[in-house]
This record gives C-alpha cells, sequence and structure tokens, in this order.
C-alpha cells in the first residue's frame, strides 16, 4: 500500500472497537485511547517526498465472557482507507485462538468469537493483524500485534473453599471478644466493577454472635454466655460480591463455635447430709467409704481437694483425694470400738484448686457437707486382761500345782463364756494344763528347774457360742529353784607338793560347785571331820570371794601349811 500524492491521503488501518452491551446489563468498556504504533514500511516502499510513516492505529479491544447468545460475539473490526470495497484488500488473522475462537471477514475485517470465553480460565489473547493485496499478495500493513481483553462479569459467586470451620471461645467472655476470622475468595476480577468486592453478614447464630461486614471478624455479641447452659452454637456466614447489593452472588459456610469452659462453678455436695456404715473390724489405714463433690466445670477447673473440718472427725478418720474420680476417700486413723463408741460425724469440705480471679464474685469456691458414720457391732474374739502373763511354780512340785490363771472375755454386748485350752506342741511333752472354764493353769508332772528353768506355752480363749473366734496369749513360767542338789568337786586327781615348799605357800586350787541357784547353791570347804588332823597342811576358805557363773558357785583357792612335806597328799572329798 502506497502512499496517496497528498498527505491528506495517508491510509492507516483503522482498527474500529465494536462492543455489543449484553442484554443482562454488563455495562460498556470505557472508551478507548488510541495510540499510534509506527512499524517499518517493507523495504520496496520508500517515501520519496518524506512524508510521515504509515502505522496500525489500535484501541483496546474486549469481548464478554460467558456470551449465551445464538450468533458469534462480535469484537471490533480491522480497515484500511486503501481498502476502495472492491475487495483487492483481504485482511488476515493470526495468534492465539485464531480460527478456532476468533475468525475475521477477510473482506470487512470484521472480527467474532465464535465460543464463549471464560475470563477466570484466560483473561486475554494475543493476536496478530495483517492486510495483504488479494491480487498480489503483497502485505498492505505491516503485520501487527493486538491483544483482545476477556471483559469479566459477575459469574462467579464468593466461596469459602475450607469450610465448615470450627472455632472456640472461652465462656462468660466479654462482648466483642475476637472469636474467628473468616476469608471467603471470588473469581472475578477484582480490578473491574463491584464483581469481587465482598461483603460478610450472618444468617444464623444472632444474637449470640456477630461478623464485620468487611473483615469477616466474627465477635461476642452477648455477655456471660454459659458452657455449662449451652456450649455449641452453629453459625452460619453469608459472603455477597457486587458490595452485597441487590443482585450479587454470594456464598455461605458454616462455623461451629464452642465455648471452652473456665473456673466459674463452685463444687457442690448432692446432699447435706451422708450416712455410712463402718464395721468396728475395719483395718486401720483401710479405706472405709468415699464422698463426692459435683462441679460442672471441665478438667483443671474441676479440681478438688477434700478435708475433714471438726476436729473430732479428724482424729479418728483422714480423707484423700483421688484425682481421677475427684473423690474424697475416707480412711481409718485409729481402732473402732463399737462398745465405747457407736457413731461419728464428719464435717467435710470441698474445695476449688485452681481459682479465676475474674470470677471470684461468683464464690466463695467450695461446699460442706456432715458425714454421719454408724458404727457396727462385729462378734469379736475374747480379749484377755493382760497382753502377756508371767508365772512361776516350785521344781519337785507334785502333778496338778497350781501355777497361775488367764482371764479373758467377750467385749460383745452379749457377753459370751469364753472356754480355754492350750496351744499344745506337737513334738514337745504336755507339761501344762487348763481348767476349760476357769482358765487355771496346772502342772501335769514334777518340773526339774536344773534341766529347764523357763517353759512358753501359748493359751488359746474362745466363744462358746462361736469357737471360730479364737484369741492368744503368751504365758511364761518359771521354775523356782529349791535345795535338791549337792555341791561337788570339779576335778578328782592327785597333786603333788614339793619338799622344799615353804609354809604358807598356795600348793592347790580345788574348785567346786552346786547346780542349785543362789541361796540354795551356797556351800563351804572344810576337811572331814572323821580323819585324822594333820598338822603339814591347812586349808583357807574364801568366802566372800565366789564367782556366781551358770547357776554354779566357785570356791578359788585351799592353802595347806606344810611341816615336814615327805609324802605326796591327796584331795579328799
Amino acid at each position: 500500500m502506497r502512499a496517496a500524492s497528498s498527505p491528506a491521503c495517508l491510509s492507516p488501518l483503522l482498527l474500529c472497537l465494536c462492543v455489543l452491551q449484553r442484554s443482562y446489563g454488563t455495562p460498556s468498556p470505557p472508551s478507548p485511547t488510541f495510540t499510534h504504533n509506527q512499524t517499518k514500511l517493507p523495504d520496496g516502499d520508500k517515501d520519496s517526498h518524506h512524508r510521515p510513516k504509515r502505522g496500525w492505529i489500535w484501541n483496546q479491544f474486549f469481548v464478554l465472557e460467558e456470551h449465551i447468545g445464538p450468533d458469534a460475539q462480535y469484537v471490533g473490526k480491522l480497515h484500511s482507507n486503501s481498502d476502495k470495497g472492491d475487495g483487492s484488500v483481504q485482511y488476515l488473522l493470526s495468534g492465539e485462538g485464531a480460527g478456532t475462537i476468533f475468525t475475521i471477514n477477510e473482506l470487512t475485517g470484521d472480527i467474532h468469537a465464535k465460543k464463549s470465553l471464560d475470563r477466570e480460565k484466560k483473561s486475554h489473547y494475543v493476536l496478530h493483524a495483517q492486510a495483504v493485496d488479494r491480487f498480489t499478495n503483497r502485505a498492505v500493513e505491516p503485520e501487527s500485534e493486538f491483544i483482545i481483553k476477556v471483559q469479566d462479569v459477575n459469574d462467579n459467586a464468593p466461596k469459602f473453599p475450607d469450610g465448615p470451620f470450627s472455632a472456640s471461645v472461652p465462656e462468660m467472655a466479654d462482648i466483642g471478644t475476637s472469636v474467628f476470622q473468616i476469608t471467603a475468595t471470588d473469581a472475578d476480577d477484582p480490578t473491574y466493577g463491584n464483581s469481587a468486592k465482598i461483603v460478610y453478614s450472618i444468617l444464623q447464630g444472632q444474637p449470640f454472635f456477630a461478623v464485620d461486614p468487611k473483615t469477616g471478624v466474627i465477635r461476642t455479641a452477648l455477655p456471660n454466655m454459659d458452657r455449662e447452659t449451652r456450649e455449641m452454637y452453629s453459625v452460619i456466614i453469608q459472603a455477597k460480591d457486587m458490595a452485597g447489593s441487590v443482585g450479587g452472588l454470594s456464598g455461605s459456610t458454616t462455623v461451629n463455635i464452642s465455648l471452652t469452659d473456665v473456673n466459674d462453678n463452685p463444687p457442690r455436695f448432692p446432699q447435706k447430709n451422708y450416712q455410712l456404715y463402718v464395721p468396728e473390724s475395719a483395718q486401720v489405714g483401710k479405706a472405709v467409704g468415699k464422698i463426692k463433690a459435683n462441679d460442672e466445670d471441665l478438667g483443671v477447673n474441676a479440681e478438688m481437694t477434700y478435708r475433714i473440718a471438726n476436729e473430732e472427725g479428724a482424729a479418728m478418720f483422714s480423707i484423700s483425694t483421688d484425682s481421677d474420680k475427684r473423690e474424697g476417700v475416707i480412711s481409718l486413723r485409729k481402732p473402732l470400738d463399737y462398745e465405747k463408741k457407736k457413731a461419728y460425724s464428719l464435717n467435710i469440705e470441698g474445695v476449688n484448686t485452681h481459682l479465676d480471679p475474674r470470677f471470684s464474685y461468683l464464690g466463695p469456691f467450695k461446699d460442706t457437707t456432715t458425714l454421719k458414720l454408724i458404727i457396727g457391732d462385729v462378734d469379736e474374739a475374747p480379749v484377755f486382761t493382760m497382753d502377756y502373763y508371767i508365772m512361776d511354780v516350785y521344781e519337785n512340785a507334785p502333778a496338778r500345782t497350781e501355777v497361775g490363771m488367764v482371764t479373758a472375755q467377750d467385749p460383745d454386748s452379749t457377753r459370751s463364756k469364753v472356754r480355754y485350752s492350750i496351744d499344745q506342741n506337737p513334738e514337745g511333752d504336755a507339761l501344762f494344763t487348763i481348767d476349760v472354764d476357769s482358765g487355771l493353769i496346772t502342772t501335769t508332772k514334777s518340773l526339774d528347774r536344773e534341766e529347764v528353768a523357763w517353759h512358753n506355752i501359748t493359751v488359746m480363749a474362745s466363744e462358746i457360742d462361736n469357737p471360730n473366734l479364737v484369741s492368744y496369749v503368751p504365758v511364761t513360767v518359771q521354775v523356782l529353784d529349791v535345795n535338791d542338789n549337792a555341791p561337788y568337786i570339779v576335778t578328782d586327781s592327785a597333786f603333788v607338793v614339793c619338799e622344799g615348799s615353804k609354809a604358807g605357800q598356795v600348793i592347790q586350787t580345788i574348785r567346786a560347785t552346786d547346780k542349785d541357784n543362789f541361796a540354795n547353791g551356797r556351800f563351804t570347804f572344810a576337811l572331814p571331820e572323821d580323819l585324822p588332823a594333820n598338822p603339814n597342811f591347812t586349808l583357807k576358805d574364801n568366802e566372800g570371794k565366789k564367782n556366781t557363773h551358770n547357776n554354779k558357785t566357785t570356791l578359788r583357792r585351799i592353802c595347806f601349811g606344810l611341816g615336814k612335806p615327805s609324802t605326796p597328799l591327796h584331795k579328799h572329798i
């Protein structure tokens, strides 16, 4: 395409934008701004008059997305002033979607979109335009690039891709406490119109919660919401585009909000008075009962400790806390005796351990109750009057000699009669017997202290009405000494006196012993009276210098005075 003889005859290719307004009211694009795009002429096109070079004149191309009409959508027009309408100029289109999406009338330059487009999949297309001489196939204008932009329509509703949601807020929270921020997405073009401008509102969950229309922050709208009254709330939030105006598209989601627990409830005993039966046979240190206070709170907010508040109860019983079951376990400190005390009263207190000062005005966070313990009478074994008995009897006493008496009685109110017996050693001799009614212990044969000085026996006492109830007591019997043993000399041997021994010199020590004890075991030394006196020897009795050991009394020395020691001397007993 060559330049005309006059500048006014320059024939740029004019691209006209024709936008069809959709029937449902999508606004038309703003008026295009025309700019010159200088392109290089073909090498054969010389401007000998140095006129300005021809160039493409473009304005923005738009095509509406989601076109649903029966005919192809008109996009725009390529036109050259050199086109006299005689069909000599041919318009060509290449690039993205050319021929498949976009078609061009080669004679008129009209561009149409024959398919419905989706801006959210592809927002623009890059194409190339060319005008050639139909007969010579010579370029009238050089090829140039242009863009067709897919214009957005409000065809996408806001979505919550991650919903439904879960959130929590402490019970008793102040009004306006932030709970959760929710965000919706809109696939429409946020830079064009209000198609992607979202406003939030609450469809379900009032008057408990509210949502900020711009930020989507959910907040509490009522004070003192109590978890123990209601724990779960299902809140439905709507997101609407077109700034919330009529005709805008909307989407919704659910936010499940739970109230978390705080310590706003004190413990409470279900009853103010309890009664518990405890047998008097209960063991010290063992649990005899349990008690529990209820707390509507959860976890650490419901933890509590128990204590016995009155002195009399605390002296006989203790209470510990079972943290898993939140029970008070009552145990026995001292033995019970139905015959002495038949009932006890305990003032029991349950106290929260983790207090929240914000809710102190709801206190006090403790409660008390009274537990009456009824002591049950148990058929007990007879009880001896002493924990153990020590008795004595003289040795050599004849059989059936009385040794002593034991006494036991039924501690119960029935006062049943008691029967006595001796727990015999199956391997030993029965040296003692006991009267089954009186408890009198006697010997069965004569005893010898020098053989066994102490005897240990066990006496049993049982109720006649209930022989299975048996008690035991140890009895120790000491055999007392009588003088029934003569002293004897331990050694029986001769001794020799040297003839050079001096007068008064100790020549031998004679030892003697007596099996009897203490006074019965005392003895003296003397020379036999039936033997003639020997002036050559003297005997000295060391009385007062005696060793007592194992019931033996020993004389240490006998001293002999010497005359003419010419013959050996012998011991005489």
